[in-house]
C-alpha cells in the first residue's frame, strides 16, 4: 500500500492566473483543435456517446456548430449505421450511396422504406443490381388500387433525367431547375449508378463554421464495444461513413480494451480510433502505444456517475488530464487527449483545455437540449429531460438486453445481478444545443483573451494554475447579494 504525496485536484480546486494580453476582441482567437491525429474540428466540444445525449439530431447540430457528436451504441448495428448515414446526408453535394429498393418490391414496402429512412424517394434496382429507375412519394401517394408494385408507378430508367459523375454544382442546379426535378441520379457510360443529387442538397446552408469531412459532409463519430463481435459493428459504421470510432468502456486501462485497439488498428489501418477511459499516466501511455488516435480521460467525474462511490477508484479530473498528457508524451505518440466529464460551466472547459486536453466531451449539460433523445417532461410547470449514466441500472439492463437479443428474455431477478455505477436523473430543459454551445464557446474565447492566448496551444503553453480554498471557491461566484 502507498499514498501519493501530492494532492489530486479538480476544476473547482484551481483558477488560472491572468496573463498580459494583446488580444483586443474575442473574435481574434481561434478555437480550432484536433479531435484525433487526423481529424480537426472548429470548436473543442463533443457530445457524449450516451443514449440520453447523442443520436443523429444531436450529432447533426454539433457538427453544424463546429464540434462533433458521438453516437451511442445501444441499438442494433443496422440502426446505428443508419444514424451515421442520416448525419452524412444532412449536408453534402452528392449522396454516394442512396437508399434503394428492388424493382419487385410492393408500394407498401416502398412507402415503409421512405418512412423509415425519412426520404422522399428511392432509386430502384433490378435483379442484377443495376439502376432501373426512381420511385418517389408522389408516385405512391395517389396510386390507384390496381397498381400495387414499384415497377408499375416508378419512373423507368429510359425516362429518367440523369447526369454524368463529376458534374459541377451549378450545372446540377441548372439541370434540376430546367426539368423541374428533385432528384438527379449520376450514371456513367455503362449506366452504373455513382450517386444521387437532390434539390435539397443544393440549398446553401444557413450556418458557417461546420465541422466537415473531405467531401463536405458533416463529421460524426460512433461508439462500439470491446468484444470481438464488435469488429463487425466497426466495419458497418466505417462503411456507413463514420469518421471516428469510440471504444465505449468505463475502464480503458484493461487488457481487453488494449487488445481491441490493436485489433481495430490491424483490421482498419486508416480508421480514427478513440480509446479510453483512463485517468493515469500509464493508462494513457499504453493506449497510445497500442495505436489509439485519441485518448479519452475521466474515471468518475460525470454528474451522474457514481463509480468513485461504488468502487473507491478514480482520480479528480484536472489531475487526471495532466497525468494522462504526460503519459502520451512518454509514449512518443502525438495523440490528443479528450477530457470526458465534470464540465458544469465554461470556466471548467477552459481549465480542462489549459491542462492539456485538446477537446472536451460533455454529457449532462447537453442532455437537457432539444436535440437530445426523448421528449421533455413537465414538473411543477418547468420542463426537464431525462439523463442517465451508461453504467446506471436502467442503461446496464438495456445494454444486456441489446447484447443478448437473440437469447431468452431476461429474468426479473437478473436486475439484482447488476451493480450500477451511475444514476438516472432529470436536468432542466435548455433549449437548442446551439444556444448552449454559443455560451460555452463564448466563455472559452474570453478565457483565451485572459490567458493572452490566440489559440488553444498557446493557452496550454501560458497556463499557470493556482490552488484556491473553499473561501476562494465561494468568492468566485456571485455572493453577498440577493437574487432577482
Amino acid at each position: 500500500m502507498k499514498i501519493r504525496p501530492t494532492k489530486a485536484l479538480t476544476f473547482d480546486d484551481v483558477l488560472l492566473i491572468p496573463r498580459r494580453s494583446a488580444i483586443k476582441s474575442r473574435k481574434d482567437v481561434s478555437t480550432v483543435t484536433r479531435l484525433t491525429k487526423e481529424l480537426k474540428i472548429n470548436i473543442p466540444l463533443l457530445s457524449a456517446n450516451m443514449d440520453t445525449v447523442t443520436e443523429a439530431p444531436m450529432a447533426i447540430a454539433m457538427a453544424k456548430n463546429g464540434g462533433i457528436g458521438m453516437l451511442h451504441r445501444f441499438m442494433t448495428v443496422e440502426q446505428q449505421a443508419r444514424q451515421v448515414q442520416k448525419v452524412k446526408r444532412a449536408r453534402g453535394f452528392i449522396v454516394e450511396k442512396p437508399y434503394s429498393i428492388p424493382v419487385s418490391a410492393s408500394l407498401v414496402e416502398a412507402n415503409e422504406a421512405m418512412r423509415r429512412y425519412q426520404v422522399g424517394g428511392l432509386v430502384v434496382m433490378d435483379e442484377g443490381g443495376n439502376f432501373a429507375g426512381i420511385v418517389t412519394r408522389r408516385d405512391t401517394l395517389l396510386a390507384p388500387a390496381e397498381k400495387q408494385f414499384v415497377r408499375q408507378v416508378m419512373t423507368p430508367r429510359e425516362k429518367v433525367v440523369s447526369a454524368k459523375p463529376g458534374i459541377g454544382m451549378d450545372e446540377a442546379r441548372a439541370l434540376l431547375y430546367e426539368h423541374r426535378l428533385e432528384k438527379l441520379p449520376l450514371l456513367d457510360e455503362q449506366g452504373e449508378l455513382h450517386g444521387l443529387i437532390t434539390a435539397q442538397d443544393l440549398i446553401p446552408p444557413t450556418y458557417s463554421g461546420a465541422a466537415l469531412d473531405k467531401k463536405g459532409r458533416l463529421l460524426v463519430g460512433a461508439a462500439i464495444g470491446v468484444t470481438q463481435g464488435e469488429i463487425e459493428r466497426a466495419e458497418a459504421l466505417l462503411e456507413a461513413g463514420a469518421d471516428a470510432l469510440v471504444l465505449d468502456i468505463a475502464h480503458g486501462h484493461a487488457d481487453h480494451c488494449i487488445e481491441m485497439v490493436r485489433a481495430l488498428r490491424a483490421r482498419f489501418p486508416a480508421a480514427q480510433i478513440i480509446a479510453g477511459n483512463v485517468a493515469t499516466r500509464e493508462g494513457a501511455r499504453e493506449l497510445a502505444e497500442a495505436g489509439a488516435d485519441a485518448i479519452k480521460v475521466g474515471i468518475g467525474p460525470g454528474s451522474i456517475c457514481t463509480t468513485r462511490l461504488v468502487t473507491g477508484f478514480g482520480v479528480p479530473q484536472l489531475t487526471a488530464i495532466i497525468d494522462s498528457c504526460e503519459g502520451v508524451r512518454d509514449s512518443g505518440c502525438d495523440v490528443p487527449v479528450i477530457s470526458d466529464g465534470g464540465i458544469q460551466k465554461s470556466g471548467d472547459l477552459v481549465k480542462a483545455l489549459a491542462a492539456g486536453a485538446e477537446t472536451v466531451m460533455i454529457g449532462s449539460l447537453f442532455a437537457g437540449t432539444e436535440e437530445s433523445p426523448g421528449s421533455a417532461v413537465i414538473r411543477d410547470g418547468q420542463k426537464f429531460k431525462v439523463v442517465r449514466g451508461m453504467a446506471s441500472l436502467g442503461a446496464s439492463m438495456g445494454r444486456r438486453a441489446a447484447e443478448h437479443a437473440d437469447e431468452s428474455a431476461e429474468d426479473p431477478e437478473d436486475w439484482d445481478k447488476v451493480v450500477p455505477e451511475g444514476v438516472e436523473a432529470v436536468v432542466p430543459y435548455r433549449g437548442y444545443v446551439g444556444e448552449v454551445l454559443y455560451q460555452l464557446v463564448g466563455g472559452l474565447r474570453s478565457g483565451l483573451s485572459y490567458g493572452g492566448a490566440h489559440d488553444l496551444r498557446e493557452l496550454q503553453e501560458n497556463a499557470e494554475f493556482v490552488e484556491i480554498t473553499p473561501a476562494g471557491v465561494r468568492e468566485s461566484g456571485s455572493h453577498d447579494v440577493g437574487r432577482i
